[in-house]
């Protein structure tokens, strides 16, 4: 830019806008030119500025000189650091890693050397927070994280930050940095537990308050909606409240039962839905008190204790025990007895149970032959309020032991005494001589009995059945035979150890054509021999019968020609049988009809008359075997033989 010279007599001219000069004269007449500053400098705007003095005189023509003047302008601290904007805004996610750079700030001084020269620092509107968080590097403005940013904490930051520089009279500029925080799913949702009920009774009502439950999640948005669930299927469920969504009630939705699940480990686990979705859990237990809901149960419903006869007094029979699922006082039982009588007997005075274990013991001795069995019921009741009880069903069964040795009945003989048996010598082979017969009271398997020789004189001459007694000839007599042949059978039962009874026989084999009734069906034996000897017999037997014909006889008519008593009754058949049975009889008691025939058919064979006279008022009778010959009259005879064929008929009666 140029400038119009201002002309004047022996006059300086300057060219430029901020200086001037003023000429000075001095006294003798020399001028002198003062360069006078008339416009502030600006380093910034100029920094030199080139001047041309130009002297010119007053002469014609003019001459003129000029001289370069070259100002430079020195810097002075005028000029503050000065930010492109003055607010920065920045947007981060939290959880950003440590020493991530968020921004480099740049400041800008005009003015040179120190005094261009920029330090950033925090102004004191910068709070602590802020300055844990994130570090400005003093000399590049380089703003780094140094701290946790977390968006549930602080939502956003603001840095106030000034640039000083290091003039003598230092300036700054100042600026501001906001970060807008960005959320992340990064927080887990929260349960929080206002109130529970860690016992409840087992028979709770459904719909019952369990616990009051509140959720929540720190983050926002999605992130921050919850939802609250129970783990795995439960007798529990949860409602939320309308007016509080996150508010939570643990109910009660199906009835409980303490014996089937003592306790529950709830797990409630609340999600948000983030992405990936958070969750966590939290476990309420509750614990169920008893009640007492179960009666005693027995494990069976019917039980069969065998007990063996002839048992100590006091001996334990069994133990019953029942089982309560429930607790405490609820599962304490007692057991007792329900008394019921038998053949005016209580239980009580039989059998006996310990009431506080359920042990059953026999009070008495049992027989088995008098009592075989036992029924009843036994209680458990436990110590509840109201108590509750069960029953169970008690079959006692005696078990037989052989405590009982047979009783031979046949051949009856007196106690002690030997069986005198007479045949005929002439007796066929498998002609049956005798048979054994012997009753045991014990059970089937204690009284099967079966029959052997102890002793025989000719082991070769008799058999003996094993199973049914009877003694038969294997062979016919010889005239080698001794005449008396003495047999011992022994009855024997099947118990263990073995009890046995024995009897003996004492068989006399007689010279006779007359053979004993055997059997009711047995044919007349026609004899071979007929020797001296049998002749004599017949003789002499004929003889004592037609005496014996002619003394009834005479007894018939003296009583005919007697005369008639006035109102005494005539003695009956049965009477007069009797009478005679009391002198010349053998008598004996009978109550078995199966024994009265086996000795009806072993007192014929001697050649005997048997008749039966029955008991009043009893089923019982007594049987008298009287010997032939001995006076009865023939009309006693048929009576009697009558009297067999009925005995006989009724006996197959009762075999059928």
């Amino acid at each position: 830019m140029t400038h119009p010279f201002v002309k004047a007599k022996d006059t300086a001219f300057l060219n430029g806008e901020h200086f001037t000069i003023e000429i000075q004269t001095g006294s003798d007449g020399t001028q002198y030119v003062d360069l006078v500053l008339t416009k502030s400098l600006d380093r910034e705007q100029t920094a030199v500025h080139n001047l041309i003095l130009t002297a010119v005189d007053g002469g014609v023509p003019v001459r003129s000189g000029t001289a370069n003047i070259i100002v430079r302008v020195q810097d002075t601290n005028d000029n503050p650091p000065r930010f492109d904007k003055q607010t920065y805004t920045i947007n981060m996610t939290e959880n950003t890693p440590i020493g991530t750079l968020v921004m480099k700030l740049n400041a800008s001084d005009l003015d040179e050397g120190l005094n261009s020269e920029i330090v950033y620092s925090f102004t004191l509107y910068t709070s602590e927070k802020t300055q844990e968080v994130f570090s400005l590097n003093h000399n590049t403005g380089e703003i780094t994280v140094k701290g946790t940013i977390d968006y549930e904490d602080m939502k956003f930051y603001e840095m106030h930050i000034e640039a000083r520089d290091k003039g003598t009279h230092p300036l700054l500029g100042q600026c501001k940095v906001v970060v807008n925080v960005k959320d992340m799913n990064d927080n887990y949702p929260e349960i929080i537990i206002q109130s529970v009920k860690n016992t409840v009774e087992e028979n709770v009502a459904v719909g019952s308050v369990i616990a009051l439950v509140d959720i929540s999640d720190r983050d926002t948005g999605d992130n921050g909606k919850v939802s609250l669930s129970i783990h795995r299927p439960m007798p529990f469920t949860i409602n939320t409240s309308s007016d509080r969504p996150m508010h939570y009630k643990l109910i009660v939705s199906e009835p409980l039962d303490r014996e089937t699940v003592p306790e529950y480990d709830i797990t409630l686990i609340v999600t948000d839905a983030g992405t990936p979705p958070l969750s966590d859990n939290e476990t309420i237990t509750v614990h169920l008190l008893d009640v007492n809901d179960n009666a005693p149960q027995f494990p069976q419903s019917f039980y069969t204790i065998r007990v063996m006869e002839n048992n100590a007094p006091g001996a334990l029979l069994s133990s019953l025990t029942a089982f309560d699922p429930d607790l405490h006082e609820n599962q304490y039982l007692v057991y007792f007895i329900i008394e019921k009588e038998i053949a005016n007997t209580s239980m009580s005075m039989l059998f006996s149970i310990n009431p506080e274990n359920g042990n059953l013991y026999a009070l008495k001795t049992f027989d088995y032959e008098i009592e075989k069995e036992f029924l009843f019921h036994i209680e458990a009741r436990d110590s509840g309020s109201p108590p509750l009880s069960s029953n169970v069903t008690v079959h006692i069964i005696i078990m037989d032991q052989n405590d009982n040795a047979p009783v031979i009945v046949s051949p009856w003989r007196a106690q002690g005494s030997v069986v005198e048996e007479k045949i005929p010598r002439s007796t066929d082979k498998g002609s049956l001589v005798a048979k054994v017969i012997a009753l045991d009271t014990d059970s089937v398997h204690n009284s099967r009995i079966t029959y052997q020789f102890l002793q025989v004189t000719d082991a070769t001459l008799f058999s003996l059945d094993q199973y049914n007694g009877e003694i038969r000839t294997m062979r016919m007599f010889s005239y080698r035979d001794p005449r008396h042949q003495r047999l011992v059978v022994v009855a024997k039962d099947n118990g263990e150890p073995a009890l046995s009874a024995t009897v003996t026989i004492k068989l006399t084999t007689m010279e006779t054509a007359v053979k004993a009734y055997s059997d009711m069906t047995e044919e007349p034996l026609e004899y071979d021999i007929f020797s001296d000897i049998n002749l004599y017999l017949v003789i002499g037997l004929g003889s004592v019968s037609f005496l014996l014909l002619i003394t009834i006889l005479v007894t018939i008519v003296i009583k005919c020609q007697k005369p008639k008593p006035s109102k005494a009754a005539p003695p009956s058949r049965n009477s007069v049988i009797s009478e005679r049975n009391s002198t010349i009889a053998d008598s004996t008691l009978v109550s078995n009809d199966a024994y009265w025939y086996s000795l009806f058919l072993a007192e014929t064979r001697k050649g005997k008359l048997v008749v039966r006279q029955p008991l009043p008022k009893g089923s019982r009778y007594i049987v008298s075997s009287i010997p032939r010959g001995t006076g009865l009259t023939d009309t006693s005879e048929s009576a009697a033989s009558t009297l067999q064929v009925r005995v006989q008929r009724r006996y197959l009666y009762l075999c059928s």
